[in-house]
């Protein structure tokens, strides 16, 4: 693990700190992130909210960067929620841009990555053009077997359960069976998520204590690291303070441990 951030980080220093106290055995497989504290971010600094979103793609970068050499099997990042088209125009207009402009512009190291890029969420309620930039990265990424990066867009939990429970009955019926054997494997293989594993670590910044209609299905064990930092400080220390948080916790999954 550690020869992968050979050169990458400073020997001695607070990363170099973080990263040996990180079990690699123990790594999650599927982090999740809800990236809040950009809006607050700029208004500390007076600045319109996206400026504090193009400071946050930053941040990004350093997740997926970050991920790709812990080999960490998925992560998906809460970028837009189907609550987020309340926000003004103004807002929502850039922050479409800036997803067009990221897919673009960042799309030749994701390939050389050998990351592939998904789209979760109620993608036809997006613009035309934004759709068509989604279909063309999840195409140019389609073979490629390392790190899953999962973009959340137009996306809620709640509506992800009632979309795969409306598949789950459809296939019931496609197969003459009755409504009382529909079992939790029919919703899981109907989800958006259903070709990744289940979320191991939430991380969710600016220290909010909410989980905001996200991933509601696949947190259902996963734990939970609430951080103060604002998603645009939040860079590769803080990525590895989360995972150090995580392996301290004591996994049961309901059951007890044996003395």
């Amino acid at each position: 693990m550690h020869e992968h951030f050979a050169g990458i980080i400073k020997p001695g220093s607070r990363e170099a700190k973080l990263l040996e106290a990180i079990d690699a055995a123990r790594l999650p497989r599927h982090i999740a992130v809800i990236m809040d504290g950009n809006g607050r971010w700029a208004k500390q600094r007076g600045k319109p909210r996206i400026f504090g979103h193009r400071a946050g793609a930053e941040s990004v970068r350093a997740l997926l960067d970050t991920t790709t050499r812990l080999e960490i099997e998925a992560l998906t990042l809460y970028a837009f929620s189907t609550e987020n088209w309340k926000r003004p125009k103004a807002e929502v207009s850039g922050l479409m841009s800036m997803l067009k402009r990221y897919i673009r512009s960042e799309m030749k190291e994701v390939k050389a990555n050998n990351i592939r890029f998904q789209a979760i969420g109620d993608v036809y309620g997006l613009a035309p053009d934004v759709q068509k930039e989604i279909a063309w990265a999840t195409e140019q990424t389609r073979e490629n077997t390392g790190t899953r990066l999962n973009v959340a867009l137009n996306y809620g939990g709640r509506a992800e359960i009632v979309h795969a429970a409306r598949l789950a009955f459809a296939d019931i019926e496609r197969r003459n069976d009755v409504i009382d054997h529909l079992t939790e494997a029919d919703i899981d293989r109907n989800l958006y998520t259903s070709n990744l594993p289940e979320v191991d670590l939430l991380v969710r910044t600016s220290g909010e204590m909410r989980i905001s209609n996200f991933l509601l299905w696949q947190i259902a064990y996963a734990e939970i690291v609430v951080t103060p930092t604002l998603f645009p400080d939040f860079r590769r220390p803080e990525i590895f303070e989360a995972i150090i948080e995580f392996q301290k916790r004591d996994r049961r999954f309901g059951d007890v441990k044996a003395n």
